[in-house]
């Protein structure tokens, strides 16, 4: 998976996640979603077969990092994916 920052602000972050469509987005940005400090996140697939773009914005007052908020939201997704083979191995 390749990413390409399209935009890096303080509180808002845009960026193009080669590779991925509908069904990585949508776990991605449910999970970010349920950081108390995200204010929009969601991404957008402009053709059928181009890139998503993904747009993190987080609330004013907050000191939290985007990318921080993406990196979070990657590992807790990792993990529950680690959860689940663990169970179906035993």
């Amino acid at each position: 998976m390749k990413l390409k920052i399209t935009e890096l602000e303080k509180d808002k972050i845009r960026m193009v996640v080669e590779g991925e469509g509908h069904t990585f987005m949508n776990a991605l940005v449910e999970e970010i979603l349920l950081d108390p400090t995200v204010d929009v996140a969601k991404y957008v697939i402009k053709f059928q077969f181009s890139d998503p773009e993904l747009l993190v914005t987080i609330k004013s007052g907050s000191n939290k990092d985007p990318v921080a908020v993406i990196k979070e939201a990657a590992e807790n997704i990792t993990k529950r994916c680690d959860d689940l083979l663990v169970c179906l191995k035993n």
